[in-house]
C-alpha cells in the first residue's frame, strides 16, 4: 500500500532529513526513512536517531558525502552533518544466520520490497520517502500502519519462528519495543518467543545487556520484565531471579520474593536504567541463604550474598567496570538502617560505604523497595535519615578536609617529616568530628602547639 504522508506529519521532519530526502532524490536514487524513525514519526513523537534505505550502493552514497565512512559488510554508510551522524543502508537481501544473529550472506537488492521483505516485524517495515513526483509518500507492504495506529500489535512481517531462528536477538527487540509502545505481542509471534526462547544463549552478552537497559529506560520497566519472563526469556537471561518465584517472605511483605523484586522495579523513581537494574536484584540474595518455610522464612546476610551473584550477573553481561561497582555498591548497602538514634559516625560509615555520588541512587532504591513491599513511600525516619545525611556531609570526612596540613605542622613545630607529623593530624581531625566548629585555621595552629 502507497500513499501520500499528511501534511501535519511533512511538517514534524527535521529539515536535516528533508535534505537527505533531496540530496539522494537529485541524484536520482530512492531513499527512505525506516525502522524507529517512521514509527515515532507516524505515532506524533520526535524522530531520534533516524536510520535510511536507499537502492544507491555504499560507494554511491559515499560520493554524495565525501566525509561519510563505511567498514562494515551490511551495506551501512554512516554520514555526518552537524553534530549528528545518520546511518544509511542500501536494499539488500540475507541469505543464512548460521551464529543466529548475522545474515551469512548479503546481496545488494535492487527495490524496496525487496528490503521491507527482511524487517522482522510490520511496525518496522513501514517506510516514508519522497516519491518520483516528490512527494512524500507511506509505502506500507505488511499492515504496519495498522498494527502500528489501531491494533497497537508487535508482529512479525514474515513466519515468526522462521525470523527468529535467524536472528535470535529479534526476541529480545520484540518484547523491548512492546514494552516502549506499551503494545500488545500478537499470540503467534509471542508463542515463537517461547518455543526459540533458548536461542538467546547464541547471542553475545553486549547485545544482550543493551536491549535490557533500553527495556529498563522505558516508562513501564515491570511490563518490560514481565513479558520477559511469561515468554521464557528471562530465565535464560536472568536465571538467578528465577530463585524467587513464588518464595514467600515474612513480616511487612505482601508479596514473594520475585514479585516483590518486580514491584521495587515498577516504583523506583530514578530513570536511570543502571539504578533500576540495582532496584531489580537487590533482594537476588535472598533465596540462597533463605531459613525456615512460608512466613516464618528469614533471610540474613541476603544483601552480601547478593552481591557476589550480582557481580557474576554483571560479568557475564559484560557491564564496565564503573557500572559493575555502582550495582555491586547499591546492592550491598541497601539493608541500611534509619534508626533516629544513630550517631554521626554511623552516618558518616554508610556515606563513606555508599559514596556520595551514589546517596540519591540509593534512596530511590529505598522507594522502590518500600512502594514495592506494600509500605508507604517514606516515613518519618527516613526523612530524619536524609536529613542527618545532609547535615553530616557538612562535617569533615578526612584529614584532607582539615584547615591545616602537615606542612603547617611541620613549619610550627619545626620537626621534618616522620610519624609524630601523622599522630598530631589524626589527633586534630578525631577533634574536629567530635565538634566541627573546630575546623578552623586559628582553632588548629594553636592545637598544633599545645600537642607538639
Amino acid at each position: 500500500m502507497q500513499s501520500e504522508l499528511p501534511s501535519n506529519l511533512v511538517n514534524k521532519i527535521p529539515v536535516t532529513i528533508i535534505n537527505i530526502f533531496s540530496v539522494f532524490q537529485k541524484a536520482g536514487f530512492e531513499i527512505y526513512l525506516i525502522g524507529a524513525g517512521t514509527r515515532n514519526l507516524l505515532l506524533g513523537k520526535k524522530i531520534v536517531d533516524p536510520d535510511f534505505t536507499t537502492n544507491a550502493t555504499p560507494e554511491e552514497i559515499q560520493k554524495l558525502f565525501p566525509d561519510s565512512f563505511y567498514d562494515n559488510q551490511f551495506g551501512t554508510v554512516g554520514i555526518k552533518i552537524g553534530d549528528e551522524v545518520f546511518e544509511i543502508t542500501t536494499y539488500r537481501t540475507e541469505q543464512g544466520y548460521s551464529d543466529r544473529r548475522h545474515p551469512d550472506k548479503v546481496s545488494w537488492g535492487k527495490t524496496l520490497e525487496e528490503d521491507l521483505s527482511r524487517r522482522e516485524l510490520t511496525i518496522s517495515s513501514v517506510a516514508v520517502g519522497p516519491n518520483k513526483n516528490n512527494q512524500l509518500e507511506i509505502v506500507d507492504l505488511y499492515g504496519g500502519m495498522e498494527d502500528l495506529l489501531k491494533n497497537h500489535l508487535v508482529k512479525t512481517v514474515d513466519n515468526p519462528s522462521k525470523r527468529f531462528s535467524e536472528d535470535a536477538l529479534r526476541m529480545m527487540r520484540a518484547i523491548r519495543i512492546a514494552t516502549q509502545l506499551s503494545f500488545t505481542i500478537e499470540p503467534k509471534t509471542f508463542q515463537a518467543i517461547q518455543e526459540n526462547a533458548g536461542l538467546i544463549n547464541q547471542i553475545a552478552a553486549e547485545r544482550i545487556k543493551i536491549e535490557l537497559f533500553k527495556i529498563l529506560k522505558s516508562d513501564y520497566p515491570a511490563d518490560g520484565f514481565t513479558l520477559l519472563l511469561s515468554s521464557e526469556l528471562l530465565e535464560q537471561i536472568l536465571p538467578e531471579l528465577m530463585e524467587g518465584y513464588g518464595m514467600a517472605q515474612a513480616k511487612h511483605h505482601i508479596y514473594d520474593v520475585w514479585t516483590h523484586s518486580l514491584m521495587a522495579l515498577k516504583f523506583c523513581p530514578s530513570s536511570d536504567p543502571l539504578v533500576r537494574f540495582a532496584t531489580l536484584l537487590h533482594d537476588v540474595g535472598k533465596p540462597a541463604v533463605a531459613k525456615g518455610e512460608g512466613e516464618a522464612r528469614t533471610f540474613y546476610n541476603h544483601e552480601v550474598v547478593g552481591t557476589a551473584i550480582a557481580s557474576r550477573i554483571a560479568d557475564r553481561l559484560r557491564f564496565s567496570k564503573d557500572e559493575k561497582n555502582r550495582l555491586l555498591t547499591l546492592i550491598r548497602w541497601h539493608q541500611f538502617t534509619v534508626d533516629e538514634h544513630q550517631t554521626d559516625s554511623a552516618i558518616r560509615r554508610f556515606i563513606t560505604n555508599v559514596g556520595k555520588q551514589n546517596l540519591q541512587d540509593m534512596l530511590d532504591l529505598r522507594v522502590g523497595d518500600r512502594l514495592g513491599g506494600g509500605a508507604r513511600e517514606t516515613s518519618w525516619r527516613l526523612e530524619e535519615f536524609k536529613k542527618r545525611l545532609v547535615e553530616v556531609q557538612k562535617q569533615p570526612f578526612s584529614i584532607n578536609d582539615l584547615k591545616i596540613n602537615g606542612n603547617d605542622v611541620m613549619k610550627t613545630l619545626g620537626i621534618k617529616p616522620g610519624p609524630k607529623v601523622g599522630e598530631i593530624l589524626n589527633k586534630l581531625f578525631e577533634e574536629v568530628v567530635e565538634d566541627k566548629k573546630r575546623n578552623t585555621r586559628k582553632y588548629l595552629m594553636e592545637r598544633i602547639k599545645e600537642l607538639g
